[in-house]
């Protein structure tokens, strides 16, 4: 189990340092340029890019290589706590302050990080995710959890994040950093 959980933190590392290549540079990078920096083959490449762009990221494949789209929304996460019942007013809030709710995720004892894009802008993206989970296609995933998750929420700015964050803390789903 631990080597499984070691593959994944590998994974994840490298894919946080493409990301971190493409913020930074002004020209694109080259998968064969990718594949030989993290010694890796060129389809693990493309299987990290497109990992990276369902997590919400604006990565675009130029002739010369990739290129990260800037964005201007500046990001947070936060460990949040709070009933099933509570979701739609957690997620309201979030956009009605302006924030993106960008995914989800769990820190499960067995599988590790159980993550899933949700890109929820607007209060019609939060009714459409809750009728997902409410119809019975799906259940959320702090179900599996005893409702602990991590919400990634993306804003214009620091402020806006504060705002959010006093927010979340205010309704008491912030969980405590022990």
């Amino acid at each position: 189990m631990e080597h499984n959980e070691a593959i994944v933190g590998k994974v994840a590392e490298r894919r946080a340092a493409i990301i971190d290549l493409l913020n930074a540079s002004d020209k694109p990078i080259s998968g064969n340029t990718l594949s030989k920096k993290f010694d890796v083959s060129r389809q693990i490449i493309v299987q990290d890019i497109s990992a990276i762009k369902e997590s919400g990221h604006d990565i675009v494949p130029t002739r010369m290589g990739y290129v990260m789209q800037k964005t201007p929304y500046v990001e947070r996460v936060f460990k949040v706590w709070h009933t099933k019942e509570q979701t739609e007013e957690e997620l309201f809030a979030i956009v009605d302050l302006g924030g993106v709710v960008a995914d989800v995720f769990v820190w499960h004892k067995v599988y590790g990080r159980i993550e899933a894009t949700l890109n929820i802008r607007s209060r019609l993206d939060v009714a459409r995710f809750l009728e997902g989970v409410r119809s019975g296609k799906s259940t959320e995933l702090m179900s599996i959890t005893g409702g602990y998750h991590y919400h990634t929420v993306r804003a214009e700015s620091e402020e806006l994040l504060d705002r959010i964050e006093r927010m979340l803390n205010g309704k008491h789903y912030i969980v405590p950093e022990i």
